[in-house]
């Protein structure tokens, strides 16, 4: 270097004296290149450049060394074009060039040289640009020069090496192997011509070496490979210690070792090619101009090794290197963007290792950087594009954030404008540009994406015709993209051509080419994909043998052979999974084990690995039942996740897969720990994964899930209701087209149907079909997912049909399982689970139609089920199971006793294969126990019996407390000891049985509605065998149903929940604390367990004026209570626009959350003093307060017995036990109902026949004990339960000459509950300075509503004008509402501004939906609804004249719904209704006869409301107004 400095110093002080001598010119630019060349110093460049133009110049036209001028020039203007990418500096060399060429004559011996220089400087702007022209010109050239040139000319060299270089880089642009056959025969002549000793020798072995390897790379021939490492080793030996080029020779030698160590997996190459590059860089020192380089290639090696042994020194020290090559590149070097570049992707790999997300942006950061030192034309550009898409990818799927997904396609796209059409790398950008696209539509669920990704690939693939070096690459890329579309869609065509582009890149590889194993690989994940859609067993089995080829061809030390060990493993498991050979499942957790036995701690796989043997391990616990097999598999997930600390990028991943089995623990030891953490890792995950994340639905429903299955453990109602918000919300997450829609669909649908399950509401069942429904149109025919869709659809639609009875729903479940199977045609991996499940549906009609085919046909399909679930297989026990069930029900329909000892012999089977210690052994004992109970009853063999108790005490004991199961073991056991107990008569298996029953309705972590059913099998028993505990059992069963009330958010959904539940609970308590002598809890019982919805409400509606007073100190928690009361008692507001599923959610649960609020405050009201009872059922003392102003008369209709209580002020209750039985009630209800609905009206005959029956049989047996206590004409109160309701009451009576008649003895009033009558009695009246009385009149209202005729009624403006003629006045404020006036909203504005009310209108009872039940207005009606939501409370009196306004509920008539009875609930004191149609003429002149005789001592006073209604209807039957026809009107309340 010294000497070229001072030959340089020569030069510059010769010029001084000859500026015009173009030779000394020449020579000093020649130095100035050399010495550029050596140390990179761009000012030696432009002196070179300036002076090659100076003296060309100098050379005018004609002069002999002009040609050569314009060469040097040419030559410095291309070292530039390559410092600085400027086109323009090569294009200007290229043009130099050309004049060169043109002055050197044919016959002149520079001539080759001038062809050469040509040839090699449009290969350079080919290598830039991407011209076509450009390279096959070069090419030409080459040739024309190797023609110029002897064959024993020793620099045929020359163009023998340019030549080949020019054919190779056209090889890899146009895939023609000719070419690169041609290209490495060339470079072997060439180095033909070079003899040993000569100093370009080992150049030539280099080029060789390179296009072997290039070859190899292609057609994977291990000698290529050996082959240039020879020539490798061969270059560095002729350069030795010392010689300039041996770091390169080292470098060269350290990339083919590299390259080896990839395909065979010899840690020795890898190691060897660290050392060489180590020793390349101690060639090359700080200072050195290609000591950066070397540290770059230092680095990847190192991030090789790193990759293979997981070593994190190998790692950190490769981001040294490259920090420290980036250190040498500062602003303005021309490789600084490089640097940049190569760091960024090692700080890429670290985050994916340690998850650090500093390091991710870092690298983000740096790819920036590098591309903004990349301008539009610089050749690396388009890569920096690449990185940087590449990397904004990976930060999308670990944040989710849409945006770095967009502007990576955005980069792409960007990447792709800069490779025209016939550009080398054209192809490439369409590939990466489509599996950036195929990304966001895994993420958004657009269509058109995932169309584009794939018209991308197919692009890319038709730039790459057959023999092209990157078809195979292109081939699998579209495979990949077809599959994805495949799985969206379903469409069959896509994935068989997915299978056929891997089967055609397969055919591209040879059997040593290096990518054969991942490409076998990658075929059989696709035919086992096929398999799970098509059942073809072939597909499987392929797939199988392809996984096993690809372990043969990768050897225990090959990189890749843990990872084929792994997928074979997968595999197998999945072909246990079909058919059930344990042997596959033992293969798998035996390859899982080789292969992380291969993966050394601290290996980025190995985390991997353990959840993959975790996994396994899991399903040969549930298969098999050892114990020891899930704490391993545990055990592994938490080895997993100590390797994923938070931040990793797979950490979430850890966190699920660990809480997935903890789950399953669980559910085999009841360990509520276990269940609590994994919802809690669920909920880690999901506090961990930023919203906006793609992934975030579906943390959201495995959390979900966790809850639902806790909810299934402990009943608490939060869990499933939590579960069902975070369902909503993961479905709000997957919009319309989302290609997880239609899983979120599924998943809500099925916890809807747990919480109908639970709670009864009808709606939570509709919804849930309704999301199926959904999910099923989002999976079209041909999509994998449809036959689940329809299975999941028919059992839903099967649920509803047990619920409602509706065979619709029955036949269109059985429609949809036939379905179902027809889309899983034999050999489908999931037959067996449609076989089941049209099974199942047609057991179900058999016993809705009993149609022998159904059940015959449904033990048919389980046995083909069967068939399909061999021995071994897990499934097995659960298909023995459910044949076992069909043949019981047969014989219990046909009494086939073989059916009966299959049955058996099937559930002992299913026995046998669940082992001590399997998670389902208690089950299998369960299912055999109580078959063999009904073979005792069926044969009475005392032994089936008391192995039928052993088994399910065996069960019992396996069903830990906690477990969701446990309360169905008591039962069980119960149920098997009640039967023993009718046969021995042992009174301690009756007594067992009973605390056993007792304990399930106990268990705290049993749900409401589970602990209800076993209060009701408790009920059932006791009362049978009149047990001692049978008042404690309804006692509990009615304070569970308070409970069960009390959680459940709207009035309407706690009516259809009722529903659910035995209309009589609470008159069969009553009637058993009666039988029980107990006549003031009866009364208490009934006040308990009837009237829920209206005791609900007015729970919300308390005053605490009396605690306010007597402490004031409690003013906070008052106002907490009233806060609270406010909020759960507000109506929901009126919205013409139908609210979606997760807002009614959302407010159902936010509900939930007040309700429990509300209840701790009443707790700690409870704990002042004074108030110890507050809110609680009301004791007697309390309830006889009700009897102030005379008898009330409650009528108990149970089946049991029919009674009634007379409750008497300050004295004892009186119990009379009625000759009726339910039945004879039942009777009589029904010819009333019937008689009342006749189309030519009631017969007189037949009601007063109903009114004779009811005054001997229960009116008059009270009447002869109430003149003890009462005089003639003093009032009386009924309560009427259960079926008393539809009687006329009032009117009862012998209607014959002589006769006795109630009406005629007492006047009657109603009251549905004491507590309704004792809150009349003490409510305070509004005070107002005037009395406001409304009439309000509708003749001719709004039918839209309705389906009735609703005639127009003709005395409506009479009516009112002789209301405002018999009220006093000046005293009272009268209002008159009629005609267009009378609307909804001014009614109800009338309604709560006045408290004495008139109503003349058209009535309507709606039996279906009580609650809807309403008075019809001009514009539409006021329902009951709207009067419960209106601040009525402190009213005086009410007139309903109108039909049907307190008929009631026929199916819930404990309840009372109607609307003079939601009147009184609500704070009217005083209200007349109808009990069915009433005449417009004769509700009139009762109108007229009543306000007469309710207003003659010119005051109004509610109390004289039933007196006066009692005269009226008195002088109506002296007008000759027949009985049936003003027996309707009755009083309700004070």
């Amino acid at each position: 270097m010294q000497d070229l400095d001072e030959g340089i110093k020569r030069g510059q002080a010769a010029i001084l004296g000859h500026p015009d001598d173009s030779a000394i010119l020449n020579s000093l630019a020649s130095a100035l290149l050399t010495r550029f060349e050596q140390g990179d110093d761009r000012k030696d460049l432009d002196a070179a450049i300036q002076h090659f133009r100076v003296a060309l110049q100098l050379r005018p036209e004609g002069d002999p060394l002009r040609s050569s001028s314009f060469n040097n020039l040419a030559s410095a203007l291309w070292a530039r074009f390559e410092q600085q990418g400027d086109d323009k500096d090569l294009d200007e060399a290229i043009q130099h060039c050309r004049v060169a060429l043109q002055l050197t004559p044919e016959d002149d011996a520079l001539r080759p040289s001038s062809l050469n220089n040509l040839a090699s400087a449009l290969w350079t702007r080919f290598l830039k640009q991407g011209g076509g022209q450009d390279l096959d010109e070069a090419i030409q050239l080459h040739q024309l020069a190797l023609q110029l040139i002897p064959e024993d000319d020793s620099l045929r060299f020359i163009s023998l090496d340019g030549l080949a270089n020019a054919l190779l880089m056209r090889f890899e642009q146009r895939g023609d192997e000719n070419e690169r056959d041609d290209a490495i025969q060339h470079f072997r002549d060439a180095l033909q011509l070079i003899p040993e000793g000569h100093p370009q020798r080992s150049v030539s072995l280099n080029n060789l070496a390179h296009a072997l390897w290039m070859r190899f790379g292609q057609e994977g021939d291990g000698k290529d490979l050996d082959d240039a490492i020879l020539h490798h080793q061969r270059a560095l030996q002729l350069r030795p210690e010392g010689h300039p080029e041996r770091s390169t020779s080292l470098n060269n030698l350290a990339l083919a070792l590299w390259t080896r160590f990839g395909q065979r997996g010899d840690g020795k190459d890898l190691d060897e090619a660290i050392q060489n590059h180590q020793c390349a860089l101690q060639l090359m020192p700080e200072g050195h101009p290609r000591h950066s380089s070397s540290l770059n290639n230092l680095a990847s090696a190192l991030q090789t090794r790193f990759e293979q042994l997981g070593d994190g020194n190998d790692l950190d020290e490769a981001i040294q290197h490259h920090r420290s090559a980036l250190q040498l590149r500062p602003e303005g070097h021309p490789y600084r963007s490089s640097s940049l570049n190569n760091l960024a992707n090692v700080l890429c790999i670290r985050f994916e290792q340690r998850g650090d997300y500093k390091d991710l942006d870092d690298a983000i950061q740096y790819h920036r950087r590098a591309l903004q030192l990349r301008p539009d034309d610089h050749p690396e550009r388009w890569t920096s594009l690449n990185n940087l898409a590449g990397v904004l990818r990976t930060r999308f799927e670990q944040r989710g954030d849409g945006k770095d997904l967009d502007d990576a396609i955005q980069h792409l796209r960007s990447a792709l404008q800069l490779t025209r059409e016939g550009h080398p790398h054209r192809s490439t950008s369409l590939d990466n540009l489509a599996n950036a696209l195929q990304i966001r539509f895994e993420q958004q669920g657009a269509g058109n994406d995932l169309d584009e990704a794939i018209q991308n690939h197919e692009c890319a693939l038709q730039l790459m015709p057959e023999g092209h070096p990157q078809r195979l690459a292109s081939l699998e890329n579209l495979s990949n993209a077809l599959q994805t579309r495949f799985k969206q869609r379903g469409d069959g065509k896509d994935l068989d051509d997915a299978i056929q582009n891997h089967q055609g890149a397969l055919q591209l590889a040879p059997a040593t080419h290096p990518q054969r194993p991942s490409l076998l690989n990658n075929l059989a994940i696709t035919l086992r994909i096929r398999f799970e859609q098509r059942g073809d067993g072939k597909d499987l089995d392929d797939a199988i043998k392809h996984h096993r080829n690809v372990v043969q061809l990768t050897d225990k030390d090959h990189p890749q052979h843990s990872t084929s060990l792994n997928n074979l493993a997968l595999a197998l498991w999945i072909r246990f999974e079909q058919r059930g050979d344990r042997k596959d499942l033992d293969d798998a957790i035996e390859n899982h084990q080789s292969a992380l036995q291969l993966i050394p701690e601290g290996h980025r796989e190995r985390s991997t690995l353990l959840d993959n043997l975790a996994n396994a391990l899991q399903i040969r616990f549930e298969q098999q039942g050892d114990a020891k097999d899930l704490d391993e598999a545990i055990q592994n997930h938490q080895n997993a996740l100590q390797l994923r600390p938070e931040g990793h990028p797979h950490y979430l991943t850890s966190l699920n897969n660990l809480a997935n089995a903890l789950q399953t623990r669980f559910r085999q030891r009841g360990d509520a720990k276990d269940l609590d953490e994994a919802v809690q890792h669920h909920r880690s995950a999901l506090q961990l994964m930023p919203a906006g994340h793609p992934q975030h639905s579906a943390l959201l429903d495995n959390l979900a899930n966790a809850l639902w299955r806790r909810f299934g453990q402990r009943g608490d109602w939060k869990d499933l209701d939590d579960a069902i918000q975070y369902h909503q919300s993961a479905l709000l997450l997957t919009p319309e087209s989302h290609p997880q829609r239609s899983t979120s669909l599924n998943n809500l649908a099925g916890t809807l149907q747990t919480r109908f399950e639970q709670r009864g509401d009808a709606k939570d069942l509709d919804d849930a079909i309704e999301n199926h429904q959904s999910t099923l149109q989002l999976r079209p025919e041909g999509h994998p997912e449809r036959s689940t869709s329809l299975n999941n659809l028919a059992g839903a639609l099967q649920t509803r049909f047990e619920q409602r009875g509706d065979r619709k729903d029955l036949d269109d479940a059985i429609h949809n399982h036939r379905s179902a199977l027809q889309l899983r045609p034999e050999g489908h991996p999931h037959r067996s689970t449609s076989l089941i499940g049209l099974s199942i549906a047609l057991q179900t009609r058999f016993k809705q139609l009993g149609n022998r085919k159904d059940l015959d046909e449904a033990i048919q399909h389980h046995r083909s089920a069967l068939q399909l679930i061999p021995e071994g297989h897990p499934h097995h026990p659960s298909s023995l199971n459910n044949l076992a069930s069909a043949l019981r029900t047969r014989f219990e329909q046909r009494g086939d006793g073989k059916d009966l000892d299959e049955a058996i012999q099937h559930h002992k089977s299913a026995l046998q294969l669940r082992p001590e210690g399997h998670p389902d052994q208690s089950t299998a004992l369960d299912n055999l126990a109580n078959a063999l109970l009904v073979r005792f009853e069926q044969r009475g063999n005392g032994q089936d019996l008391d192995d039928a108790i052993q088994h399910h005490r065996s069960a019992l004991q396996l069903t830990p407390q906690g477990h969701p199961e446990y309360s169905t073991s008591l039962n069980s056991l119960a149920n098997a000891l009640v039967t023993r107990f009718e046969q021995g008569g042992d009174g301690k298996d009756l007594d067992e049985a009973i605390q056993l029953h007792r304990m399930a309705a106990e268990f705290s972590h049993a749900s409401l509605f589970e602990g209800l059913k076993s209060c009701l099998k408790w009920i059932a028993a006791a009362e049978q065998y009149q047990h001692t505990s049978t008042l404690d059992a309804y006692t509990k069963a009615l304070h569970l149903l308070d409970y069960h009330f009390s959680a459940t958010p709207s009035v309407l959904s706690r009516h259809q929940t009722h529903k659910y539940f035995p209309p009589d609970l609470a008159v069969n308590a009553a009637s058993c604390a009666l039988r029980q002598g107990n006549t003031c809890h009866a009364v208490e019982l009934l006040e308990q367990g009837r009237a829920l919805h209206w005791t609900q409400i007015a729970r919300f509606r308390t005053s605490l004026e009396d605690l306010c007073l007597q402490d004031p100190s409690t003013e906070v928690l008052v106002r907490q209570f009233q806060d609270l009361s406010a909020l759960l008692n507000k109506p929901a507001k009126p919205s013409t626009q139908v609210k979606s599923i997760p807002v009614v959610e959302a407010e159902e649960q936010h509900y939930r959350d007040l309700d429990e609020q509300w209840h701790k405050v009443v707790e700690d009201i409870r704990m002042l003093t004074g108030f110890s009872q507050f809110l609680l059922p009301p004791i007697f003392a309390d309830l006889q307060q009700a009897a102030c102003e005379g008898p009330i008369i409650i009528l108990v209709a149970s089946r049991f017995s029919c009674d009634a209580i007379i409750v008497l002020h300050m004295q004892p209750p009186i119990h009379l036990q009625l000759k009726i039985t339910l039945e004879e009630l039942h009777d009589l209800v029904l010819q009333h109902h019937q008689n009342n609905k006749h189309p030519q009206g009631p017969n007189y005959d037949v009601f007063v026949g109903v009114m004779g029956a009811l005054w001997k049989q229960v009116v008059f047996p009270v009447v002869q004990k109430l003149k003890r206590y009462v005089g003639k004409h003093s009032r009386i109160w009924w309560c009427p339960t259960s079926l008393f309701t539809a009687l006329p009451l009032h009117i009862a009576g012998e209607y014959k000459h002589g006769g006795q008649v109630l009406s005629k003895l007492f006047v009657s009033s109603y009251t549905p509950s004491l507590s309704a009558l004792i809150k009349a009695h003490t409510t305070n009246t509004k005070m107002t300075q005037d009395i406001k009385f409304a009439a309000i009149g509708q003749a001719t209202p709004d039918t839209s509503f309705t389906s009735s005729k609703l005639q127009p009624l003709l005395y409506i403006d009479q009516e009112l004008d002789d209301i405002a003629k018999h009220l006093p006045t000046p005293s009272v404020m009268f209002t008159k509402l009629t005609g267009s006036e009378s609307t909804r909203s001014q009614a109800l504005c009338v309604l709560v501004d006045n408290q004495w009310l008139h109503l003349s209108c058209h009535g309507m009872q709606i039996p279906e939906e009580p609650f809807k039940s309403c008075l019809a207005m001009a514009d539409g009606p006021v329902s009951l609804m709207d009067i419960i939501n209106a601040n009525i409370s402190g009213h005086e009196f009410a007139f309903l004249s109108a039909c049907e306004t307190a008929m009631g509920d026929l199916s819930t008539p404990d309840e009372v719904i109607h609307l003079a009875a939601g009147l009184q609930f609500m704070g009217v004191k005083s209200v007349i209704g109808t009990l069915w149609n009433v005449r417009d003429d004769v509700a009139y002149h009762l109108v007229s006869a009543f306000y007469k005789e309710f207003c003659k001592n010119g005051k109004l006073d509610c109390t004289m409301g039933a007196r006066a209604l009692h005269e009226a209807v008195d002088i109506l039957a002296k007008s000759n107004i027949p009985l049936v026809e003003r027996a309707m009107f009755v009083h309700i309340g004070i």
